[in-house]
């Protein structure tokens, strides 16, 4: 779809878009064509040959999430640890979607500071857990029908470090921090951030916002939403490595709509599959022209090195390998006669998988035997760079 429609999309937008949202359509058009080159494969036994072209690696492309996702997940399997694990999610309210959408990078930044300060605050708190926690969060901009919907996916064990970091607090069975107290905590962190940033001049309006630069009618749009109780939900726990992992893979290199997700494409109008959580979950079919797919799809690609996988408490950066190391004493020496669960082994495409059997005579392994240069076919010769321009130098007469 992108490649029959990504010329003319970015003929007739390609001023108003961003850098990194020009770079995903041709990304997404070249992925897995001779216009990224490739290679040629040969069966050793047979002599079958067949073409295999590179991957764009762009972070928004469907295709090209399953190694990045499995790279990811191997090493996190030695940060997982023998508990239960809860799901939170905290979601930015519709008052901010379009103000989010022209400042990306400071708004979703907000949003993950405000998440984070929230869930790090009040289970510090002793009439809740009164433990310092560790978590990972995950950025998604999408609902099921491509409309913005930027919200916080939060994996977190159930537990946390005791105030003297000596010891292991655990969670009760079912229930982790009061959902409540979270909506109302993070409305008010979230408010005051983006009222400071709005303060110091960090925020961008333009188009029907710019009314909002006076700081009087942003004050009025920060009083529309602290009117609204915002969504934090809180999912039933899970447990354990093996469920964690799995779970974890479905949530983190997630992109805005899946392949299989797209039900046709005539050239003209996309349809795709999406389910309507407010007609009780049902699955729907969608059709869209092409240009309003391309740019509900392109609304969801993040700006240049933003980190949407963000970790905070005792999983942060600086220190996450000695506090696990502690942790795992604890646990263990309180559960010394527990049965473990097993960590799952992960498995990279085309790194861990051995050589494949050649389809034709079964007995063979394909080979790698020629390096292929980029040459865009004729449709696509729109994502291939202008070709330098070479002047001969003029020599200056000096006769």
């Amino acid at each position: 779809m992108f490649r029959t429609v990504g010329a003319e999309f970015l003929r007739r937008h390609g001023t108003v878009l961003r850098g990194e949202q020009r770079r995903a359509v041709k990304d997404l058009a070249a992925c897995r064509t001779s216009a990224l080159g490739g290679h040629e494969e040969a069966c050793d036994a047979c002599g079958h040959r067949r073409f295999a072209y590179n991957s764009c690696r762009n972070r928004h492309c469907p295709k090209c999430q399953a190694s990045a996702r499995a790279r990811w997940l191997e090493a996190r399997t030695a940060e997982l640890l023998n508990v239960p694990y809860f799901h939170l999610v905290f979601t930015l309210p519709d008052e901010f979607g379009p103000l989010a959408l022209q400042n990306k990078r400071i708004l979703y930044g907000l949003l993950f500071q405000a998440v984070s300060e929230t869930l790090l605050q009040i289970a510090a708190q002793p009439e809740h857990l009164g433990a310092d926690i560790g978590f990972m969060a995950v950025l998604h901009t999408w609902g099921q029908n491509l409309m913005h919907h930027p919200h916080l996916h939060c994996v977190t064990p159930a537990g946390g470090l005791a105030p003297d970091g000596k010891s292991w607090i655990s969670a009760r069975e079912r229930f982790f921090l009061p959902v409540r107290v979270l909506s109302r905590v993070f409305r008010g962190k979230f408010i005051e951030l983006v009222k400071r940033a709005h303060q110091r001049g960090r925020l961008v309006f333009s188009g029907s916002l710019q009314p909002l630069a006076d700081g009087n009618a942003f004050e009025r749009l920060l009083n529309q939403a602290v009117k609204t109780d915002w969504v934090v939900y809180a999912k039933p726990p899970f447990g354990g490595p093996q469920q964690v992992l799995k779970y974890l893979a479905r949530y983190t290199h997630r992109v805005a709509i899946s392949n299989s997700r797209i039900a046709a494409f005539d050239g003209e109008r996309v349809s795709f599959r999406w389910k309507d959580y407010a007609d009780d979950h049902r699955q729907k079919t969608m059709t869209l022209p092409a240009e309003e797919f391309v740019r509900r799809f392109l609304m969801h690609v993040l700006p240049k090195g933003f980190s949407r996988i963000r970790y905070y408490g005792f999983l942060a950066n600086r220190h996450r390998k000695q506090k696990l190391a502690a942790i795992r004493a604890w646990l263990e020496a309180a559960s010394c006669d527990a049965p473990t669960d097993p960590v799952p082994q992960v498995t990279i495409p085309g790194e861990s998988e051995p050589a494949e059997s050649c389809p034709i005579c079964r007995t063979g392994r394909i080979r790698k035997v020629a390096e292929l240069v980029p040459e865009a076919p004729s449709q696509l010769r729109w994502l291939l760079p202008p070709p330098r321009q070479h002047h001969r130098a003029k020599l200056r007469d000096t006769s």
